[in-house]
């Protein structure tokens, strides 16, 4: 079976929630997967964003819902 190539173009960089001591930045970005509409997107990013970890993509609902929820804090 073939693997499937993800493409991603970070069409906006947000901000940086943590550095590791690897270099490794945990960001939240609005990120097009695969040529589709952008979407909130929080992960991590090697240096050169050219790897990722694995993350959590948002709609703009999700994210003000999540906001909602962080106030409360």
């Amino acid at each position: 079976m073939a693997k499937t190539e993800i493409t991603f173009e970070i069409t906006e960089h947000i901000g940086t929630l943590s550095t590791s001591a690897k270099g490794w930045t945990k960001e939240l970005n609005f990120v097009s997967w695969n040529g589709r509409e952008p979407k909130y997107d929080i992960r991590e990013w090697s240096p050169e964003h050219d790897k990722m970890g694995k993350g959590l993509t948002l709609s703009k609902d999700e994210l003000e819902a999540l906001k909602v929820i962080l106030e409360k804090l």
